[in-house]
């Protein structure tokens, strides 16, 4: 692909900005902030911040990673999330045509915003995880329209079998073993990428799961039957990548 192509160039432009933003959608949406109308302020010191503090990686590298008013360290999940904002537009000019690029780096900006939100605190908002149903079917009318039905059916079975599974291991258990919104976003995984995606989504979810436990492991914290793992940064991940990749062949 021509990286000099219009839309190319767009998107590397906004992406670090855009990176940004989805890091207070991820901060402040299960905290029930406005995400629009609030000013960004110090989480320490509770000072406005002014558009010096607030450029994309550059604020946080200019000061040395802390608050300008009262020293406090900021969160590096900022210049992290507009880093990978800018790796999303990054591998997706390198993989998909000019014709899906858009649609392909929306995507993969609202599955880092899930997966950085469920990393943190396992927790993944309705605000992100439904509307990527129908802008999966959206994708699927714009791209492959003939596939549709099929597109649709996926979700409803991909929400239906996921649903089956965490009611099926409350009974067993007697506790919650997935949460509702793995749920919807394995059913927009079935609207994004068919039927014929949904194991490779499932499968690539269980491997970085299983290396999440690993790390946990390796950083000295005890692991058990009962640890929780963030299950929606393993769905987000596979579904960007059966997206861009397609699904794994086993012939």
């Amino acid at each position: 692909m021509d990286m000099l192509a219009p839309t190319s160039l767009f998107l590397l432009v906004a992406a670090p900005f855009v990176g940004s933003f989805l890091c207070v959608l991820a901060l402040r949406l299960p905290a029930g902030q406005d995400v629009v109308r609030g000013r960004s302020r110090c989480p320490s010191c509770h000072q406005d911040l002014a558009v010096r503090d607030l450029v994309p990686v550059l604020s946080w590298l200019v000061a040395r990673g802390r608050c300008r008013f009262c020293d406090a360290r900021i969160d590096p999940i900022y210049p992290i999330m507009e880093l990978s904002a800018l790796g999303v537009v990054l591998w997706a000019i390198l993989v998909v045509d000019e014709g899906a690029l858009m649609i392909t780096v929306l995507l993969g900006w609202a599955l880092l915003a899930l997966a950085a939100r469920d990393l943190r605190s396992l927790f993944l908002s309705d605000a992100l995880t439904l509307p990527l149903i129908p802008a999966g079917l959206a994708a699927c009318l714009w791209l492959e329209p003939d596939a549709i039905w099929e597109h649709a059916l996926a979700s409803l079975a991909a929400a239906g079998i996921l649903a089956g599974l965490a009611l099926a291991y409350r009974r067993a258990r007697g506790r919650d073993g997935l949460g509702y919104g793995d749920v919807k976003l394995f059913a927009a995984a079935g609207a994004w990428t068919g039927a014929l995606g949904l194991g490779t989504v499932l499968l690539w979810a269980v491997v970085v799961n299983v290396l999440l436990l690993v790390v946990e492991r390796g950083a000295g914290r005890q692991v058990s039957a009962e640890t929780r793992v963030p299950i929606g940064t393993g769905l987000a991940l596979g579904l960007w990548l059966t997206w861009l990749h397609g699904p794994l062949s086993i012939i």
